[in-house]
């Protein structure tokens, strides 16, 4: 197989000029459909359908069009034109999927998750703190499809920037594919960091004294750290293949590109992991701090049921009603039965208090 040059090159280049500006038809799902040649948008709006008619016309460019949560109708079409999987695009348009990378002849499909820090005023209180969506891209040879899921995950800003580096556009839509897997990396960073800020915050409250945290608010931490960990850690294995040559879509000068990726991502994995350990022993250190202020609550219960016996047991002898009973006729006889019942309590509550259990 010929090696596949960088697109967007300008060998191959027709005389063409650009077109004046049209209007074209576009369904409420598509964000933007855009044609690039040597690096710079054409001006005008474009189908699914034109976009592809004008790069095959030229012989030079690519074409980017960003999906929002097509359906299976919505992409049906595109499909058609640009030659998808069905098993890819029904990938695409169910989502749920893990990050992956599926080569389809001349077509590849790789799966990234986006995640989302959601800002909270405590750790201790938050009911959710990381959200995910999902970003599907198809790359060919003069194209790349973007599909979103999750509101999250726009990529308006990553082709505002790239749009104004056109030497970045001019390598092709691989140079795409790796700016959406960069910036969904480097979400991972932030994420991760804002995230090591709230287990600092769990981790003082976990050992220090009287902490209102319970069992419930570490097993959400424990859950919303394992929903970044399979956002990550899939993602290396991709991001590798990319890095070593898995398919001529993905030119030597872009893959250098995502062996930096890579390395990003190895920084998160490591954070990620690290502090799913971190969290693992905060959990165990929470049951077992609960355990002993169990242990210290069942030693008070029980110290004051013991002082609270002594009035009932000498109650209940007196409840009896009993004509011939001790002291029932002597004049000193209920004051000193109450004396009595005060200085037993007394000195049960003194032997509790010296022993720590009240």
């Amino acid at each position: 197989m010929p090696a596949i040059r960088p697109l967007g090159g300008r060998r191959g280049r027709s005389n063409r000029a650009t077109p004046a500006p049209v209007t074209a038809a576009r369904s409420a799902h598509v964000i933007d459909c855009a044609v690039y040649v040597d690096g710079k948008r054409l001006p005008g709006r474009f189908s699914h359908a034109d976009a592809v008619a004008e790069v095959r016309g030229r012989r030079d460019g690519f074409v980017w069009i960003g999906l929002y949560e097509p359906d299976e109708q919505q992409i049906q079409g595109i499909a058609e034109t640009f030659g998808l999987h069905e098993l890819a695009v029904e990938d695409a348009v169910t989502a749920h999927q893990r990050p992956k990378l599926d080569r389809y002849e001349e077509t590849l499909f790789m799966v990234l998750k986006t995640v989302r820090y959601i800002e909270h005023q405590s750790p201790t209180t938050a009911n959710e703190i990381v959200e995910t969506g999902e970003i599907m891209a198809f790359l060919g040879r003069n194209f790349i499809v973007t599909v979103r899921h999750g509101k999250h995950s726009g990529l308006t800003k990553l082709r505002e920037e790239m749009e104004a580096e056109p030497e970045r556009l001019r390598i092709g839509p691989a140079a795409v594919l790796h700016g959406i897997a960069d910036r969904v990396v480097d979400s991972y960073l932030a994420v991760s960091e804002s995230f090591e800020n709230d287990i600092d915050v769990i981790e003082t409250s976990v050992f220090a004294p009287r902490s209102p945290i319970g069992a419930e608010q570490m097993y959400l931490m424990k859950r919303e750290i394992l929903e970044l960990r399979r956002a990550v850690l899939p993602l290396a294995v991709p991001l590798r293949r990319l890095a070593e040559g898995y398919t001529p879509l993905v030119p030597e000068q872009v893959r250098s590109y995502f062996r930096d990726v890579d390395d990003h991502l190895t920084t998160v994995s490591d954070r990620v992991a690290s502090f799913d350990e971190l969290l693992t022993t905060l959990v165990d250190a929470t049951l077992a701090k609960i355990n002993l202020q169990q242990a210290a609550d069942m030693r008070k219960i029980t110290a004051w049921a013991a002082i609270i016996a002594v009035p009932t047991m000498v109650v209940g002898v007196y409840g009896m009603n009993f004509d011939y009973m001790p002291e029932t006729h002597w004049r000193f006889g209920y004051p000193l039965v109450m004396t009595v019942i005060l200085g037993a309590c007394l000195i049960l509550y003194r032997i509790f208090r010296r022993n720590r259990w009240l």
